[in-house]
């Protein structure tokens, strides 16, 4: 059989980069032989990220609409050009079977470049909220994998596959991975734990929301694995400084032991990136959801509307943050009753095997296009 070559592009965030190598990964299980060759938007995360995970990528010197200063789209227009030139070598020179995009930038002129040569698409949508890109991209994709229901009104319905979000391997159900994890992060495993992400970089209003509620935190006997993000991450041991043995709290900048944190996490507190739900979900993990206000879209509220709506996690706005937030959260950390319905209708949103779900449509494509 000859070796099956593909191109996965996209990228900006982690929430695009993850899955890509997620179904980078899971082809490469079914198909050894396989050549993948990425391709990203130059001086974004994924030309570090995907080089980590042992793949070769390409970039372009794409980048996104200014919707604000609406003069720097001059910049924006040459440098779209030229991507679109670059793309269409990309595909000329390595000639693969079939382009996969997971949203992002860069995924727009190599799945253009691709469909105009005839070579079959793939889209992957992870939000409940579809991206520009993808739903310019719909119209000549062979098949769209999303996360939610509802997406027709986003994309044609024959195309839509629900796959999930393939995300990364997390097992936390061993009470040995517990014990190590208590000991890890130096917690107590009969105290009540309360996780704060806010993803890599932090969130200034989940921060914001922690540091406006220390007294109570310390007077709640409820103790905190909190992840600052790099940038804000020595702002504030230096505030915190002497307090922090007293508030029992591990302060980091960034986990890189998730499935420790998740299994010693009584409650989450996240963004509500749809990376992050798809494991919260899997994971069966009771979640107050904080939307960031600065996505595309707004898709952050619509992603963690989908759980509201079905009772499967709380969700307190950005702008009301720091003064309901940590409350309301010290307050169901301590209800069993509400953390176990919490936890029980996360769990039935979770679509698990996401990854190898995308490639039994890969393969059926390629099967498609070989007959």
């Amino acid at each position: 059989m000859k070796t099956k070559k593909i191109i996965i592009s996209g990228g900006g965030t982690g929430g695009h980069i993850f899955p890509a190598i997620s179904i980078a990964n899971a082809i490469k299980a079914r198909y050894p032989e396989s050549e993948i060759l990425f391709v990203g938007a130059e001086g974004r995360m994924e030309m570090e990220r995907v080089p980590e995970a042992g793949y070769r990528i390409i970039g372009l010197p794409v980048a996104g609409f200014d919707r604000k200063r609406l003069w720097k789209n001059i910049a924006v227009l040459w440098k779209l050009n030229k991507s679109l030139a670059l793309a269409r070598k990309i595909i000329k020179d390595f000639q693969p079977d079939i382009a996969i995009g997971v949203g992002g930038y860069a995924s727009g002129p190599i799945l253009k470049a691709a469909a105009k040569e005839g070579i079959p698409t793939l889209l992957q949508e992870q939000n409940s909220y579809a991206g520009v890109t993808n739903k310019l991209l719909a119209k000549t994709a062979a098949k769209i994998c999303v996360s939610y229901d509802e997406m027709d009104k986003f994309f044609p319905k024959e195309k839509i596959v629900l796959t999930g979000n393939p995300i990364r391997e997390l097992r936390i159900e061993s009470g040995e991975l517990r014990m190590k994890a208590y000991e890890c992060f130096g917690l107590k495993p009969d105290k009540k734990t309360l996780l704060v992400v806010g993803g890599s970089l932090g969130a200034r209003t989940i921060n914001e929301s922690v540091l406006a509620h220390l007294k109570e935190i310390e007077e709640s006997d409820v103790q905190l694995i909190w992840q600052t993000g790099k940038y804000y991450y020595n702002e504030i041991k230096e505030t915190l400084n002497s307090q922090l043995s007293t508030l029992n709290s591990q302060l980091v900048e960034f986990i890189s032991r998730m499935d420790y944190a998740y299994a010693v996490a009584d409650l989450v507190i996240s963004r509500a990136g749809a990376g992050s739900i798809s494991e919260f979900c899997l994971l069966g993990k009771p979640v107050i959801l904080v939307p960031s206000p600065n996505v595309a879209e707004d898709h952050q509220t619509k992603n963690a509307m989908a759980l509201v709506r079905k009772n499967a996690a709380i969700m307190i706005a950005d702008k009301d943050a720091v003064r309901e937030l940590i409350p309301e959260a010290l307050k169901i950390v301590q209800n069993k009753a509400r953390l176990k319905e919490l936890s029980e209708n996360i769990l039935t949103l979770a679509l698990p095997n996401s990854a190898e779900k995308i490639v039994d449509e890969i393969e059926g494509i390629l099967n498609l296009k070989r007959n």
